[in-house]
């Protein structure tokens, strides 16, 4: 059989579709706003035997999407061990070291049968709200090992012939905070696999399982001859690539990822030889976690390349052991976040010496994972949890988005009003902030200005894992670097700020005190004092730029009405280009 474009095409929709449905039900369905308002969440097919990404949702998180496929492989091991995948079942797991990224994230695989025979695998990824561990929500930013981040859950059967294992459930609810929560997040990724199954079945029963799985097949080959076709264009060489993490949250020494990107002809080589050594607190991730970043950051950067497993076929990858980048248990791995967005920077730093005219500045690349927690009552607590935006690069074509989402992520950041109702938690400022981004001729985009008053007599404890404090978002092609992270809290004796610059352990916060966050921008594209002095003005006009720093990044001088003062801005042009 052989499938004509338009067949293809149309099989490709209705596949995605599933995957969208699966998506959009757990959002609808989960109990905690990290899955329902931000989307943290993936759902996918898989392929039987291998376990490689077939189908993807669109709206769920891209790094899910690279490390499900490991996920799935971890399953398929287990099951082996038992005599193979029967149907009704499903399998639930969070280890982070197989397949996983770190302890929140579950995940949730199922077996498809088609008259006895196996034909792929769906599953479900979700980050649950807290699975224990010394700090409420899991981003323990202390942690020397995984067993102070939570309960760790091998790949277990949690369902036979279609029935839930009790034990497992009251295993899971006995390790968690807010047990509710994750009953109704579990019960929502169940819901959107027994969708997805039965849309699957009802695609198969309509085409039948010869021709999906041609076009299934077609799909992975074409997104390997597209990615070699990308990687030809671009010229064959060695491009090194190096960014810092501010500290492992235990010791207050920066951490090197380094990267040599490989080209040569139709295959290109991602070697992380020299990079730190698996750390003391939570910044490690595990070789699948790295991988499954470089996916995302070549995702991004050959955007029409479908998303499957034939993506990485023509990529080589060295992940050295035991470094940061390839940690195994127990080493703390909450952190991953700010790991896997360092690796991709890199990647996009050594992409843009082999093209620069491609180049994109750095984003702001640190989630700012903020955990706030009290006591409802005696024996009742209360969990937030949330993660914020900030600015993106300059590009070649226009300026970085103010306050946008990460490039590991498509969530969104949950609405205040979301947060004010769930938890006694007031905001009392949520703006862009002035002269975040980087200058350039493409101006970098704004970061966030995030400030948090507790709104509970009792009080509460902050915690925060972040990181760009001291190595900001980085320009390209003369561009000027972001405004790096900050961080204050609160105190009876005024503002301060935390030793680890983007982390903090357990800050107590009286009824009333604040915290305050102000996230990076991006980093600026191409040189500031090529930018026209019109919209140099306009940024200031519209308090993305301050008049001050019109003069001294952009060489412009902006009247007290917001016009361009032309001859001062001519002659100081003139004097920077002496």
């Amino acid at each position: 059989m052989s499938l004509d474009p338009v067949t293809l095409a149309v099989l490709k929709g209705r596949l995605e579709q599933i995957a969208d449905e699966m998506d959009a039900t757990l959002a609808r369905s989960a109990f905690n706003p990290i899955i329902a308002e931000a989307r943290d969440l993936s759902h996918g097919l898989y392929h039987a035997e291998t376990g490689e990404t077939l189908v993807q949702g669109s709206a769920g998180l891209p790094i899910f999407v690279g490390t499900t496929a490991f996920a799935v492989r971890a399953v398929i091991a287990a099951v082996a061990k038992e005599g193979g995948a029967k149907p009704g079942e499903t399998w639930i797991f969070n280890d982070p070291y197989d397949g996983g990224t770190h302890l929140n994230d579950f995940r949730l695989v199922r077996p498809v049968f088609r008259g006895g025979r196996l034909f792929c695998w769906i599953a479900s990824v979700g980050h649950w709200l807290d699975i224990g561990g010394n700090v409420p929500g899991g981003y323990n930013p202390r942690a020397t090992d995984a067993h102070q981040e939570g309960v760790r859950i091998p790949p277990v059967r949690l369902m036979r012939d279609g029935v839930v294992d009790p034990a497992i459930v009251a295993i899971l609810q006995a390790n968690t905070r807010v047990p509710l929560s994750n009953w109704g997040d579990l019960n929502g990724q169940i819901n959107a696999l027994d969708l997805g199954e039965r849309r699957l079945h009802a695609l198969l029963d309509e085409t039948g399982e010869d021709m999906v799985a041609e076009a299934l097949a077609a799909l992975t080959a074409r997104a390997e001859a597209l990615m070699r076709s990308e990687l030809a264009r671009l010229p064959d060489g060695r491009y090194v690539a190096e960014d810092f993490l501010d500290n492992d949250g235990i010791t207050d020494t920066p951490l090197p990822i380094r990267l040599a990107m490989t080209v040569a002809g139709e295959a290109m080589t991602l070697d992380f030889t020299g990079s730190a050594p698996a750390c003391a607190g939570p910044l490690n991730i595990s070789r699948a976690t790295t991988i499954a970043c470089c996916y995302v950051a070549l995702k991004h950067l050959f955007p029409e390349v479908p998303a499957n497993g034939g993506c990485l076929a023509p990529i080589r990858f060295v992940v050295p052991e035991g470094s940061i980048l390839a940690a195994n248990a127990p080493k703390p791995v909450a952190g991953y976040t700010e790991t896997i967005l360092r690796v991709i920077d890199t990647v996009f730093r050594a992409f843009g010496q082999a093209a620069p005219e491609r180049a994109t500045a750095g984003p702001f690349a640190t989630i700012n994972a903020l955990s706030i927690s009290g006591w409802r009552e005696a024996a009742t607590r209360w969990v937030m949890f949330c993660f914020f935006g900030g600015g993106l690069g300059g590009n070649p074509e226009t300026d970085g988005l103010n306050h946008g989402n990460n490039p590991i992520s498509t969530a969104t950041i949950p609405p205040l009003e979301i947060l004010e109702a769930a938890y006694p938690v007031r905001f009392t400022q949520w703006a862009l902030r002035p002269d975040s981004g980087g200058p350039g001729l493409h101006r970098g985009g704004l970061g966030a200005i995030y400030e948090i008053a507790v709104d509970d007599a009792r009080g509460a404890e902050a915690f925060l894992l972040g990181e760009r404090g001291r190595f900001p978002p980085f320009g390209v092609n003369g561009g000027g670097d972001a405004a790096p992270n900050r961080f204050g809290y609160e105190t009876e004796a005024g503002w301060e700020r935390p030793p680890m610059v983007s982390k903090v352990f357990g800050v107590r916060l009286g009824e009333g005190a604040r915290l305050r966050l102000e996230t990076p921008g991006g980093g600026g594209w191409g040189d500031p004092h090529a930018r026209d002095p019109a919209r140099v003005a306009r940024d200031v006009r519209l308090g993305y730029v301050s008049a001050e720093a019109a003069r001294r990044d952009y060489a412009v001088v902006v009247t007290a009405d917001g016009s361009v003062d032309a001859a001062a801005t001519a002659a100081l042009r003139k004097a920077a280009a002496a």
